[in-house]
C-alpha cells in the first residue's frame, strides 16, 4: 500500500480570483514559509497560555501581525490580508489562528478611535508580539443583546471608575491590554456605552474565573472593582462605544469566515487523502459514489463560502463601502458550511474520526465556537434582514 499523502498547506487556486493583487500573493508565500518552518511544530499545546504567548511572539517576529494591526497602526487594516492569514493559519493550527485574530480584534478599536498617544502606546507592542490584546464586550446577560450591558464607568475628575464583570473574554488572564466596553449613561440602550483601554496591571482589575472550552484557548471572566483609569484612555467620545464595537466587528467578522474556510479546507484535504488510501469493499473509499457525491458537496460549499468572504473583504478594501450585510453573509455561510464539511469528513474516518488527537476530531471541536462568537448565526440572519429592510422600497399607502 502506498504511503499516506503528507499534507503541506492549503490550496492557493483562489489567489487567481480578481479580489487579490500581487501583494496578497506575496503574503501567501510568506505565510507558507512561516508554516513550513519549525514555528508551529515547536509550540507545546499542553500549556495553552504559554502556547498562545509563544505564538503571538512568533507571529510578531515573523512580521505577520502587521495584517492584524495595520502594521502597528501605520496603515489601514487590509481585510483581505487578515482573511488570507486566518485561512492559512487555521488550516495548520487553530490556536495559531486564534492568537493572530485576537491581536487584531483586541486592538481594532484603538486603531479606529484611539488618540495618537494611545495608538503609539498600544499598537506597536501588539504588532511586535510584545503585548497580548483582548476585546471585552460580552457579559453574563449581555452577549448578543449588547443593550443589556451592566458593567459601568463613571467620570470622576480626570479619571473613569469601572465596576462590573465581562465574561467569555478571549485572552482573558494572559492579555496585557484590554479594550473594554462599559455603560456611561449618555442615553438609554446602546447609545449610552463607551469604550476604554484597560491595562492588566491597573488597580481594581482582576481575573474572576478562567473558563475551559472544547477547543482550548485562553478564556476568562474579568472583574472591575473601583478600577480607576485616566480619562484619556477613553476611545472616541462618550456614548460612541456601540458604534466603535460594530465598526471593529465589521472589519474582523469576514476574517472569522476565513478561519472557518481554513478549517473546512483542511477537513476536505484530510478526507481526500484518507478516502484515496482506505480499502473498502474490494476497492477504495474514494471509488464509492456516495463518497464522491460528498466531496462534490464539500468542495462547492467551501468555494461558495470563500467567494462570499473575499467579496466582503474586497468591497471594504477596494471599494471603501460598508460591508455589514456582506460580512454577516460571509460569516453565516462560511461557519455553517464548514461545520457540515467537517462533519462529513469525520464521518468518512469512521471510528478513527472521534479519536482524541486526530486532526478531524480537533477540527470538529474548533469549528463549533465559530458559529457563536462575534455574532451567532441567528444574529447574522437578523443583521442581514435589517440591512435589507433599510434599502427596501417605502411602504405604499392605500386609498
Amino acid at each position: 500500500m502506498a504511503a499516506p499523502t503528507r499534507l503541506t498547506g492549503p490550496t492557493r487556486e483562489h489567489l487567481d480570483w480578481p479580489f487579490f493583487d500581487d501583494s496578497h500573493r506575496t503574503l501567501a508565500a510568506r505565510l507558507d514559509a512561516y508554516t513550513a518552518s519549525a514555528a508551529l511544530s515547536a509550540i507545546d499545546h499542553a500549556d495553552t497560555d504559554r502556547a498562545c504567548r509563544n505564538l503571538v511572539r512568533s507571529l510578531g517576529e515573523a512580521g505577520l501581525l502587521d495584517a492584524a494591526t495595520g502594521a502597528g497602526g501605520t496603515r489601514a487594516i487590509d481585510s483581505r490580508e487578515a482573511c488570507l492569514t486566518r485561512e492559512t493559519l487555521s488550516w495548520h493550527d487553530g490556536l495559531a489562528d486564534f492568537a493572530f485574530a485576537m491581536q487584531g480584534l483586541g486592538t481594532g478599536a484603538v486603531a479606529l478611535s484611539g488618540t495618537e498617544e494611545l495608538r503609539r502606546a498600544v499598537l506597536p507592542k501588539a504588532q511586535s508580539g510584545e503585548w497580548i490584546a483582548a476585546f471585552a464586550l460580552s457579559e453574563k446577560d449581555a452577549g448578543s443583546d449588547v443593550a443589556a450591558m451592566a458593567c459601568a464607568a463613571r467620570r470622576d475628575g480626570d479619571h473613569y471608575v469601572l465596576d462590573g464583570e465581562k465574561t467569555w473574554i478571549s485572552n482573558g488572564g494572559i492579555a496585557d491590554v484590554y479594550t473594554v466596553f462599559a455603560r456611561t449613561g449618555e442615553a438609554p440602550g446602546t447609545r449610552g456605552i463607551s469604550t476604554f483601554v484597560v491595562y492588566a496591571d491597573d488597580p481594581g482589575f482582576s481575573i474572576a474565573e478562567r473558563i475551559d472550552v472544547i477547543a482550548p484557548h485562553p478564556l476568562a471572566t474579568i472583574r472591575f472593582e473601583n478600577c480607576r483609569i485616566p480619562a484619556d484612555r477613553l476611545l472616541g467620545s462618550p456614548g460612541e462605544g456601540f458604534k466603535i464595537a460594530m465598526r471593529t466587528l465589521d472589519i474582523f467578522r469576514a476574517s472569522v469566515a476565513a478561519a472557518a474556510i481554513g478549517f473546512a479546507r483542511r477537513a476536505l484535504d484530510e478526507a481526500l487523502a484518507h478516502a484515496t488510501d482506505r480499502p473498502m469493499f474490494g476497492a477504495r473509499l474514494s471509488d464509492l459514489q456516495l463518497t464522491q457525491a460528498a466531496f462534490g458537496d464539500m468542495a462547492a460549499q467551501i468555494d461558495a463560502a470563500a467567494l462570499l468572504t473575499y467579496r466582503a473583504a474586497w468591497r471594504r478594501d477596494v471599494q471603501g463601502l460598508p460591508t455589514t450585510k456582506e460580512a454577516a453573509m460571509a460569516k453565516m455561510v462560511a461557519t455553517e458550511n464548514a461545520q457540515q464539511v467537517i462533519d462529513r469528513a469525520l464521518q468518512m474516518f469512521g471510528g478513527r474520526g472521534v479519536k482524541s488527537g486526530e486532526i478531524v476530531e480537533s477540527l470538529y471541536r474548533e469549528i463549533r465556537a465559530l458559529r457563536i462568537y462575534e455574532g451567532a448565526t441567528e444574529v447574522q440572519k437578523l443583521i442581514i434582514a435589517r440591512e435589507l429592510l433599510k434599502s427596501a422600497p417605502p411602504e405604499k399607502t392605500h386609498a
